[in-house]
């Protein structure tokens, strides 16, 4: 049995009937170039014979009682593939629109924690292309927990599933399978105990989760009383921060790579990410003047760093690091903009070197996280005072060359990621073959007109070109300087954060 870290545990303590925890995937497929359609139960061998090379397929948790510890990954000895798997044929509603709004439906609902935390909706019936009118294609809708894998880890998971050549392999039987024994009770125990004893913080824990319910009345009223630390709370008031409900709405659009490449090469010292960051930021500044908001003060964004070892690739859990990012919407020029970008960024300590975000939670138990993160939105903080930051932006490399499976070839892909409370936005950009696809999953509640987000994206890019092509070198040293009136406070920022550390290092010891 393979424990949970703290990070990846508190994916599941963070879960709710509003914000289920798990990471999507939509791709959509064309089989014209096969000599039939592919049918549901090819699929199904297909993906049977495949199991082996994903073990988290045919795992699923083993709950420690009381919440003493942390969940263990164990083998099911009740796994049936078809227990994870559903077909949908969407008939005369055949088009990618209809299937986008099926996907939405699907993401909603949580995954059953009483198996393998993954299922894939087969989806057929659509033209795979515009001039398509046999439909030839189909689609998936992927969910896999949080717990189990980040955005990064997902991407390699796909590629392993699917397959570089256009011609259909042969599918092998699958291999042979016997899930290992289940851990027994005294040793769980055992285990648990000795846990227990190398991180006394854990006591802590679960003292807080059994008293959570008699005390979160006393906690809330305390709370509301006090006034919370400027640094700590200080991204700006947004329409996406504030209490969401369980409904979700999916906006994508493709971008060509070659264009963000050149706006790259026009700004000069920045970096591919940093562009994907400034188109982002642009849209999201579009959106708050169409909203009424203010684009005089600038989002925060948080984004998550991969610190996955390149000689040692885990293919399951988080292994992220993540850092709190200004994305100065408050410049109006959004070619300055990319470079104010590039200079926050590398000013970052993460960005210098990416830390592993469970070096974090080893300083708080994944229940307290929990708890902290449930009494932050019950409180409403992000409203009544101001949220940590506005929303999490993930860029994930994909690849560059065309996958298939069974002959079909995968033209297009969409991913979303786990809203939360006080959270109705989170964009993540993925590229492959070319192309960058920018995908916003967001609660139609909470995001109006979320629609919007699609064409201001694309009217973003070509004002950036647009700037870009008029920046000189005077503009960038005119950037240089403003930005040192800035150095005072960011040396400030830097010693607070210094001091909360030791702190909490003293806390820990």
């Amino acid at each position: 049995m393979r424990q949970l870290s703290e990070l990846d545990a508190s994916f599941l303590y963070l879960e709710s009937e509003t914000a289920p925890m798990h990471i999507g995937g939509i791709y959509l497929f064309d089989g014209r170039g096969s000599n039939k359609p592919l049918a549901f139960s090819t699929f199904v061998a297909y993906l049977r014979s495949r199991l082996h090379v994903v073990p988290l397929f045919r795992q699923r948790l083993k709950e420690i009682p009381f919440r003493l510890g942390r969940p263990y990954w164990i083998d099911d000895p009740d796994f049936s593939i078809e227990r994870h798997l559903a077909y949908v044929n969407l008939g005369e509603h055949g088009h990618v629109q209809g299937m986008m709004e099926l996907a939405s439906k699907i993401l909603e609902e949580p995954l059953k924690r009483d198996r393998p935390l993954w299922h894939i909706t087969f989806v057929d019936g659509f033209p795979a292309a515009d001039d398509d009118d046999g439909h030839h294609g189909f689609a998936l809708i992927v969910k896999l927990h949080h717990a189990a894998i980040d955005a990064f880890s997902g991407e390699e998971i796909i590629g392993k599933l699917l397959e570089y050549t256009p011609e259909a392999r042969p599918i092998s039987p699958p291999r042979p399978w016997h899930p290992k024994p289940a851990p027994s009770e005294e040793r769980v125990i055992v285990q648990t105990g000795a846990n227990l004893l190398r991180k006394p913080l854990q006591v802590t824990s679960l003292a807080f989760s059994a008293a959570e319910i008699t005390a979160r009345g006393l906690i809330q009223k305390q709370m509301r009383k006090l006034p919370l630390p400027f640094p700590v709370f200080s991204a700006p008031h947004s329409p996406f921060n504030r209490q969401i409900t369980a409904n979700r709405q999916i906006v994508a659009a493709d971008i060509d790579l070659a264009r963000l490449k050149a706006i790259k090469a026009s700004l000069g010292n920045v970096t591919l990410n940093d562009v994907v960051l400034g188109l982002c930021a642009e849209a999201l500044r579009r959106y708050l003047v169409n909203q009424e908001g203010d684009p005089d003060k600038s989002l925060v964004a948080m984004t998550p760093i991969s610190v996955r070892s390149n000689s040692l690739r885990k293919a399951t859990g988080n292994q992220m690091s993540a850092m709190l990012l200004d994305l100065a919407t408050s410049e109006p020029n959004p070619a300055r903009r990319i470079r104010k970008i590039h200079r926050n960024a590398v000013a970052s300590e993460p960005y210098r070197e990416a830390i592993a975000a469970d070096r974090l939670t080893e300083l708080l138990p994944s229940t307290m996280l929990a708890l902290s993160a449930r009494l932050y939105s019950e409180l409403q903080i992000a409203q009544r005072y101001q949220p940590v930051f506005n929303l999490p932006i993930t860029n994930v490399p994909g690849p560059q060359v065309p996958l298939y499976l069974q002959g079909a070839r995968l033209v297009r892909q969409y991913n979303t990621a786990p809203l939360f409370d006080s959270m109705g936005l989170v964009i993540v950009a993925v590229s492959y073959e070319g192309r960058l696809t920018v995908n916003f999953t967001l609660c139609p509640d909470v995001v109006a007109d979320g629609e919007s987000l699609k064409p201001l994206l694309e009217e973003s890019l070509s004002a950036i070109e647009s700037s870009a092509a008029k920046l000189t070198e005077s503009d960038e040293e005119l950037d240089d300087q403003t930005d040192n009136g800035q150095s005072l406070a960011d040396e400030a920022l830097t010693l607070l954060e210094g001091m909360l550390k030791r702190t909490l290092q003293r806390f820990r010891r």
